[in-house]
Parts: structure tokens; sequence; C-alpha cells
């Protein structure tokens, strides 16, 4: 079992770019933000207690895949997935998501495990995020 927080790490063909999305339009914590408000480096966002997200630019992320390419533009090989604590939650998730100029990949909707959505970053990189469904 891991102790420390799992860290997820995605490329970004711009940093800042991405940086502005995932901290002013989804609204993400820093897991270390610098004193003077800067974009720290790395840039890492908290996602939950046991989890963070870091963001690396595409030239530098290929010491990271030891040899494997970095998948192309519209090629998903992970969804990062997150739970909501109601359909509200889903639904302004999704909203932020698109106002930042995030892509809504499925509308939220009524599924058979719950209220779900999901969209895609400004590098095409999968959110799912669902309020699963209480067993009555």
């Amino acid at each position: 079992m891991f102790t420390s927080p799992i860290l997820i790490s995605v490329p970004t063909k711009d940093l800042k770019r991405a940086y502005s999305f995932y901290k002013d339009g989804l609204g993400l914590s820093l897991s270390f933000p610098k004193s003077d408000g800067s974009m720290p480096e790395p840039v890492q966002f908290d996602l939950t207690t046991g989890a963070r997200l870091m963001v690396v630019p595409t030239g530098g992320f290929s010491w990271v895949l030891s040899g494997n390419a970095v998948a192309a533009e519209n090629v998903s090989e992970c969804v990062i997935g997150v739970t909501a604590s109601s359909n509200g939650e889903v639904d302004a998730l999704i909203a932020k998501a698109k106002a930042a100029g995030g892509r809504i990949a499925s509308a939220p909707e009524q599924k058979p495990w719950g209220y779900s959505a999901s969209f895609a970053d400004l590098d095409g990189h999968l959110w799912l995020v669902v309020k699963p469904h209480t067993p009555s």
C-alpha cells in the first residue's frame, strides 16, 4: 500500500496555458505555491488528500517515459476520474471546464453507475466526473 500521495503526470504543449486552465479555470489548489504568487516548478495541483496532478511540458516529459512515445493528440490511454458528492457538483465542474476552454466529451446524464460527464483539458487529456449511484 502506498503511504504518500499518488502523482498523476500529464504532458502539455503549453505549461502556462495548462497552469491557468487548472488553477484559474477549474480552481485547483497548487500543492506547492510560491510565496510571490508566480508559477512554481514543478507545477503540481492537489486533487485529493492522496492524489496530485503534475503538468509537465511535452519536451521534458520524455525522461519519465523511458523510451515510450507520448500519446498522439486525441488518443486517451488513461482517463482521470474524480467523484462528486452531488449531481450539481458534476454540472459545476463540467461548466468550469467548458468556460476555461475544455472540450465537453459527454454531457452530464444519469447512467447505470451514477450521474456522470466527461471533458478533455486543453491538451486532450480526458477527465470523467461522476456522482456514483447510491444503492437503495
